[in-house]
This record gives structure tokens, C-alpha cells and sequence, in this order.
């Protein structure tokens, strides 16, 4: 039987421990979820049948605030796969300095195959079967796989429905209209982009010199390339579920992306106004990207895509993991003994939950910034947790993912330990 994603997830920890002061009580408490909920949600589908569908929400950790985590909708939706992205949420968010906790949810679902009706149903459904889980104050939901704005507002409109008042503190990434925050739509994107700007010139890498691909040209991966195409970078390959396509010469990103949402599939086309034309590119699959001869290679799909069967494969010199947890904890060791660096995702891809903060904020104060100001504080937090993180993988010598974990343990363990542990017990202090 093959290892659950918990437990890999959970080895990112040994190394980092090493380099942190944290009780006993404390890990005790970092190793279990604080709740799990699994649900059963029925919904009347369009030809009158009866559906039943489950759901899941895990709230791993909410000492230094209330839970916060996306619901993704995907067939390959588990309490395992919930229990580790929330799991991961929690170092975040602490990664970060955010006054939040780490939370998750997800349906077991193919969203493609329900209608936008039947889609609303499941949706106000799931929030039916979660509300007295969730709160402003307890657990925010937010987008994920599979998942917009427009669920978003479907889920904060039914759960004030049940509380009978407003209530848009509960969710994040919802519409602009429902008090949703300029740029969050983006914020995953743009701070991964704001992280690799910061981290390449270290290493002499620049834009005109460096290669990149990116696996998974979603609403994150996407953001991602079109950022770092016009930032002056040679994006020459780029995938999604079903395939993708390579040109040495570099991808026109914005009209990729215009095709893409118009036929929903990747080609390799230069468009002006409203006509495209197909230019010269190579078909390829998402295997053949993750082994391409590149300097950067993102990651920005599912988790588990770079394993122990493929990490030999790797030619890149640096990894950014905008995915969540793409690279198992097997293949860090490999890729580490090929000399190539990988940057975490808990670094990488927390401008959604930056973002998802500063919405949090507008929603309390009932003030709104624009999008430059949402930006701005974006690019200010993200880069500073940058620059400590390389500078405590410096300090000890450790790759940044093991920088980032000791990061966050430091405010984790901080905030555990003033709860009271068994020193405070023994000795009276």
C-alpha cells in the first residue's frame, strides 16, 4: 500500500526540528488535525435524480487564528488530500506572519460534468452540511481547484442566508461586488512571480537568460507565466490536464492565454485583436515538460507530479513550486543530489492566502484599497518572509524548503508554547 500524502507531507518536518526550540506539547499537538468533518450532500440533479455527493473540511491548527483554507472540487478529493493541504495551510499561514490558522475543504466531484444549476445546488449543499463548522472568526473558506469567484459568492450568500445577516468575512476571493478584495483573483500568481524575481538575481539568473515551464496553465499558472513573460523571461513551455506545448524560441503567453479561454485548450497560436494564427511549436505531455532542459521549471498543478520515478528526469536548475505539494518528500532527496534547488510551495504560492488576509481586513474595517495598494502590500510582506527564509537557509545551510518549515515553527511553536506546556506545570515558572 502506498504512503498517504499526510505522511509524506508530514516529513517535512524531521529535518527542520532540528533547527528549532519547540516543546514537546507543542508537536504533539502540530502532529493531529484539531477537526474533521466528512459530510453527505444531496442534490436534486436537472433530470429530476438524486445525488449524493461527500464533502470533506479539516481544520489542522487554529492557535494563532481562525482557520483559513480553500474547497477545491476534483474527483481525487480524500480526508487524506484535505487533511494535508490544511496541514500545509497552517505553516503557511505562519510562514507568513498571517493571523491565521490551517484549514481545507473539497468535494469528491468531476465539476465538468454538472450543469451551473446543478453546480449552485452542491455548492449551497455543502454549505448547509458545514455552516456550524465554519465562521469569520472560526474557519474562512476560499477558492482552490475547481472552485471561482462565483462559487465563492454562492457559498458566503448561503451561509448568511442561514445566519441572517451579512456575513462576507467568511469567505475570501468572492466577487468585488459581494466585498471581495481587488487582485485576489491574481494573488497566487502575483506573489509567486514577486518570489522568483526576488530569488533569481541571487543566483545571476536574468529574465532575457532564463528559460522556463510551467506545468499546469490553470487560473494560477497561468497568471504566473503571462507575469514573467512580460517581466522579460523566455517562457518556452507550458501544459494542462490534457498536454502541452513547446517552442525554443519562447510562447506568446497572452494569446495563449485569450485562446485557451475562448476554446478551452492549449495551442500554440500569436493572436492580434480577435484572430489567432497557430506559429511553429511542439506538442508535448506534461511528463515531457517536467523533463525539459530549463532553467525554471513550475510546478503549478496537482500535488505528487514530481516523484521518485520522474525526479531523474528533472534538467531544471530551480523549481518553484506554485502547486501544493507537487514534489513528494522521496524526490527532494533526489533532485537535492542533483544539485537542484527547490523552492517550496508554502513560500511560493502564499500570495493567496496574503491576499485572502488583506480581504479578511477590508471585509472587518469596511474599508477597500485599490488594486495597486493590494499589490503593493502583497509585494512588501511576500518579498520580506523571502528574504528571512533564504536568510535562515543560509544561516544553517539547509535547503530553503527546510528554511521555510524552521520559519514557521519558530511563530508556531511560539504561540503553542504560550498556551502553558509541561515545564510551566513542573517547575511553576
Amino acid at each position: 500500500m502506498s504512503e498517504s500524502l499526510f505522511a509524506d507531507a508530514s516529513k517535512r518536518l524531521e529535518t527542520a526540528l532540528k533547527y528549532v526550540s519547540i516543546s514537546e506539547d507543542g508537536l504533539r499537538r502540530l502532529k493531529y488535525p484539531k477537526a474533521s468533518l466528512i459530510v453527505s450532500i444531496p442534490v436534486r440533479m436537472d433530470d429530476g435524480s438524486l445525488q449524493i455527493f461527500t464533502g470533506y473540511r479539516v481544520r489542522y491548527d487554529d492557535t494563532r487564528g481562525p482557520g483559513k483554507g480553500g474547497v477545491r472540487y476534483h474527483p481525487n478529493v480524500s480526508l487524506d488530500e484535505v487533511q494535508s493541504l490544511a496541514f500545509w495551510m497552517t505553516f503557511k499561514s505562519a510562514l507568513l506572519n498571517l493571523p491565521f490558522g490551517g484549514a481545507k475543504g473539497g468535494i469528491t466531484l468531476n465539476p465538468k460534468e454538472l450543469s451551473k444549476q446543478e453546480l449552485e445546488r452542491l455548492t449551497r449543499g455543502y454549505i448547509d452540511a458545514i455552516a456550524d463548522f465554519i465562521g469569520p472568526d472560526t474557519d474562512i473558506l476560499a477558492p482552490d481547484v475547481y472552485t471561482n469567484s462565483t462559487i465563492i459568492g454562492w457559498m458566503m450568500d448561503r451561509y448568511s442566508i442561514i445566519q441572517r445577516r451579512i456575513t462576507p468575512g467568511v469567505v475570501t476571493g468572492k466577487p468585488i461586488a459581494m466585498g471581495g478584495s481587488q487582485g485576489r483573483d491574481t494573488a497566487t500568481g502575483t506573489g509567486a512571480f514577486y518570489v522568483i524575481n526576488t530569488i533569481l538575481p541571487k543566483y545571476q539568473q536574468s529574465p532575457p537568460k532564463t528559460t522556463v515551464a510551467v506545468q499546469g496553465f490553470g487560473k494560477v499558472g497561468a497568471v504566473v507565466a503571462e507575469l514573467l513573460a512580460k517581466g522579460g523571461y523566455r517562457v518556452v513551455a507550458v501544459s494542462d490536464s490534457k498536454g502541452g506545448i513547446y517552442a525554443e524560441q519562447g510562447l506568446d503567453i497572452p494569446s495563449i492565454r485569450q485562446y485557451k479561454e475562448k476554446n478551452r485548450a492549449i495551442k500554440g497560436v500569436y493572436c492580434q485583436d480577435s484572430v489567432c494564427n497557430i506559429v511553429e511549436h511542439k506538442v508535448i505531455t506534461n511528463e515531457e515538460l517536467l523533463a525539459l532542459d530549463v532553467d525554471v521549471l513550475i510546478p503549478a498543478a496537482l500535488e505528487n507530479q514530481i516523484t521518485v520515478d520522474n525526479a531523474g528526469d528533472v534538467k531544471a536548475k530551480f523549481i518553484f513550486e506554485v502547486a501544493n505539494g507537487p514534489t513528494t518528500s522521496e524526490a527532494d532527496r533526489i533532485l537535492e543530489q542533483k544539485g537542484i534547488m527547490v523552492f517550496p510551495d508554502i513560500l511560493v504560492n502564499a500570495g493567496g492566502v496574503t491576499v485572502s488576509y488583506f480581504e479578511w481586513v477590508q471585509n472587518r474595517s469596511g474599508l477597500y484599497w485599490t488594486l495597486q495598494e493590494v499589490n503593493q502590500r502583497l509585494k512588501e510582506k511576500i518579498v520580506a518572509e523571502t528574504e528571512k527564509t533564504c536568510s535562515i537557509a543560509e544561516e544553517f545551510s539547509v535547503s530553503m524548503r527546510t528554511a521555510a518549515y524552521i520559519h514557521a515553527l519558530n511563530r508556531l511553536g511560539e504561540a503553542l508554547d504560550a498556551k502553558g506546556t509541561r515545564d510551566y506545570y513542573i517547575n511553576g515558572n
